[in-house]
């Protein structure tokens, strides 16, 4: 029964107040806002009737404000039964946020059914009215063409569901049209771009395109970089420099592993094709950026110069004296920062810059590894500038900065690594290997027993500072440790 002016209904008021109450109870938090509208319907009803009491019989308002008091009853109750099968039923069912469209057209056919009961108590037939209006009809439908295609292609979207809110899409083969769905309505779909710049699609547009999904079926996703290095440098070199540089960097997955291919020869060059794994795709620009800077620190570590595309090398010899004023100035850097290492200080100054011209400069970037534990190479690293991190596990157990050095013991007897050392930011190393320091032992054989003698006396010293005086006489003497340091010196390097 229809609540009417004349027999107002109490029963149609109990309900509404009971649906909006257990709206007040049911719906989250964060959604209870939604239980005003219907609240609101009831309270506008209630007014209503109270207007209606007070009007005489036989106002001409009277009809009218019987007429709207019935639609609020109805669209109270029609809007919390929509809101309690939705948001609370189907809402807590669904993994999933219920997409914005369904919401909508559920609302609206309720809408509609609202109407045409409220016609119908009006005395007014809803079929005859639509058959005598089918011109008006037919000129609606067509000037709705558009919309109807954008509603029907937004219905499509949420049955197949290529995307969904907060996937990251691609729909135009714009790069500048990639972004993140934060909206799907039944009109069109909403993407946050990464200039922060909202674009709004027309679904019936999406309907017509082929959609890229960066974030489906996994997170994951394929970043590319194309490089260019002369074709002198072997390609196992390139590969291996690039595949060490990348663990670590950014934003890079560690699986499925980062990989590299020979993709191309172009004009005395050779292009590479880097490609990794990355779940941030919302940083891409800032992943690829950092991808690029370690490979190009890797690779001028090897004095290799990578470019974005093919270059032409013209060989010029620079004989000016300029030139040469650099190469000096570059060897008396290296002399420099090997007079901070003690155990060299025992080198004539002679010693000191053939060593330096053996030695070179490499540069790091943040977080990449010097040095791995566990790693066999025979290099020791003196700091020009810049921070390094020894790290042992997990744990930091040292800071080093300029002036300091590490990796002495590798360098001298060839032992593996017992630490791991990090750039703690941008920083310049001496590099000495053992090839170095040979063409230095080789001139002088008695050069060996001097290093020796000074890193037993500083091994002893740094023992004796960090260990109980009570252990004192398990450690082995100065001499012992100088005698057994030679040998391994000797033995290493074939003296």
């Amino acid at each position: 029964m229809v609540p009417t002016l004349d027999a107002p209904e109490p029963v149609g008021v109990a309900l509404a107040a009971l649906l909006v109450l257990s709206l007040v109870l049911l719906l989250p938090a964060p959604a209870r806002r939604l239980s005003r509208q219907p609240a609101l319907f009831l309270v506008a009803h209630l007014l209503a009737v109270g207007a209606l009491r007070v009007l005489p019989e036989g106002a001409p308002w009277r009809h009218p404000l019987d007429l709207t008091a019935t639609l609020l009853i109805l669209a109270s109750i029609g809007r919390s039964l929509v809101l309690l099968v939705l948001d609370v039923g189907l809402g807590r069912r669904m993994r999933r946020p219920l997409p914005r469209i369904v919401g909508d057209l559920t609302q609206g056919l309720v809408w509609i059914a609202i109407v045409l009961v409220t016609m119908r108590t009006a005395g007014v037939e809803p079929g005859s009215l639509l058959t005598t209006s089918a011109l008006l009809t037919a000129a609606i439908a067509l000037s709705l063409q558009e919309t109807l295609g954008n509603l029907m292609a937004g219905l499509a979207i949420q049955v197949q569901r290529p995307f969904d809110v907060g996937d990251w899409i691609e729909f135009d083969g714009d790069p500048k049209h990639i972004g993140r769905v934060i909206e799907i309505n039944w009109r069109a779909t909403k993407v946050i771009t990464l200039d922060e710049v909202e674009v709004t699609v027309p679904n019936g547009t999406l309907a017509k395109a082929s959609i890229v999904n960066f974030t489906k079926p996994t997170p994951l996703s394929r970043r590319s970089l194309y490089l260019y290095t002369p074709a002198d440098v072997p390609p196992h070199v390139v590969h291996r420099a690039i595949l060490d540089a990348l663990p670590g960097s950014l934003g890079v997955a560690a699986e499925p592993a980062p990989s590299v291919v020979t993709n191309a020869f172009v004009e005395g060059n050779v292009e590479y094709w880097v490609r990794f794994f990355t779940d941030a795709f919302h940083r891409r620009d800032a992943v690829d950026g950092a991808a690029r800077d370690r490979v190009w620190y890797a690779l001028r570590r090897l004095g290799v110069t990578p470019s974005s595309a093919p270059n032409r090398a013209v060989h010029m010899q620079e004989v000016s004296a300029a030139a040469r004023a650099r190469d000096e100035q570059d060897l008396q850097e290296r002399e420099r920062a090997l007079r901070n290492v003690d155990f060299l200080a025992v080198l004539s100054d002679e010693q000191r810059r053939l060593l330096a011209g053996a030695s070179h400069m490499r540069l790091y970037v943040e977080g990449e590894p010097i040095v791995k534990r566990g790693d066999g190479s025979a290099e020791m690293f003196v700091i020009e500038s810049g921070e390094v991190v020894v790290v042992v596990g997990d744990a930091v157990v040292a800071r080093l900065g300029p002036g300091k050095f590490f990796g002495e013991m590798a360098l001298m007897t060839g032992e593996p690594r017992n630490a791991t050392v990090r750039a703690a930011g941008p920083c310049k190393l001496l590099v000495i290997d053992d090839r170095a320091l040979r063409t230095v032992l080789e001139t002088q054989p008695g050069l060996a027993g001097h290093i020796s003698r000074v890193i037993a006396d500083r091994q002893a010293a740094l023992d004796a500072g960090e260990a109980a005086s009570s252990d004192a006489h398990a450690r082995p003497s100065v001499e012992e440790r100088s005698s057994q340091l030679l040998a391994r010196i000797r033995k290493f390097f074939s003296l």
